[in-house]
């Protein structure tokens, strides 16, 4: 069992999402202990992009702060190196292709393993189109997280069987965000992947309160809760270490008290 599935075994894995940089790699570096305290049990950073197509404004937003303070993929290697040894959970990164190709996909690869990050997830990279980065991630013993949606239907088997770590399912179409009510499409895909795979399914993409995160616990391995967290962080700026932790402690419960 490979660590990242490993953050499933103890029950209802909690999987935050912050965007690296924002509002500046100090605070970034601050809320990774924050999130790990308050209960993770895998941290996703995002790595800012100029055009974060899956991201709706308050995600997006967050990378346009992040690079305008300086952010780099760089940078963020850097960070990850300094706080490995004392985070214990797994790290991912979350990003788009177009960084991952501009550095270099073998050495971005590589510059994982090196700083200790455990995988990564490409939201505009295919399943069908993902073996140019595959090879070069498993070579180094990087996960390379695969996602399904509502649109996936006759592919969920197929990408089920073929990915390891944990399957993303996105609990809606669009982009990222808070929304009020989640319907059946999560809930009905994990059936699917359940009937395919024994893989780890954790629901993100709309969860942003306690409640809905136990709701969805019910019936998935785990939550993903990105940007109820960027907007405590858009909201509270370098003060946002305290209600970040309250509100992802409030998370935590919520799905291990289901």
């Amino acid at each position: 069992m490979n660590k990242i599935s490993q953050a499933f075994y103890a029950g209802k894995a909690f999987i935050p999402f912050i965007m690296g940089g924002d509002p500046d790699l100090e605070t970034t570096e601050k809320l990774l202990h924050t999130l790990y305290e308050a209960g993770a049990d895998a941290i996703e950073i995002g790595i800012p992009f100029s055009d974060p197509i899956a991201e709706g404004p308050v995600i997006e937003a967050a990378a346009a702060r992040a690079l305008g303070t300086g952010c780099t993929v760089e940078k963020l290697f850097e960070l990850v190196s300094r706080v490995r040894k004392e985070i214990k959970v797994p790290l991912l990164f979350m990003t788009y292709y177009n960084p991952v190709f501009a550095y270099g996909v073998e050495k971005f690869a590589k510059r994982c393993a090196d700083c200790g990050l455990d995988g990564i997830i490409v939201p505009d990279l295919p399943f069908e189109e993902r073996d140019e980065l595959l090879a070069p991630c498993a070579s180094h013993g990087i996960e390379l997280i695969s996602l399904i949606a509502p649109t996936s239907h006759t592919r969920i088997e197929k990408i089920a069987g073929s990915s390891g770590g944990f399957l993303y399912c996105v609990s809606s179409l669009g982009v990222t965000g808070e929304r009020h009510e989640l319907d059946d499409s999560a809930k009905l895909m994990v059936e699917d992947v359940k009937r395919a795979s024994d893989i780890p399914c954790a629901v993100g993409f709309g969860i942003g309160t306690p409640e809905q995160a136990r709701g969805t616990a019910q019936f998935s391995d785990g939550v993903i809760v990105g940007s109820a967290i960027v907007r405590l962080v858009a909201e509270h700026g370098r003060d946002c270490q305290d209600p970040v932790f309250q509100f992802a402690q409030s998370v935590k419960q919520a799905i291990i008290n289901d």
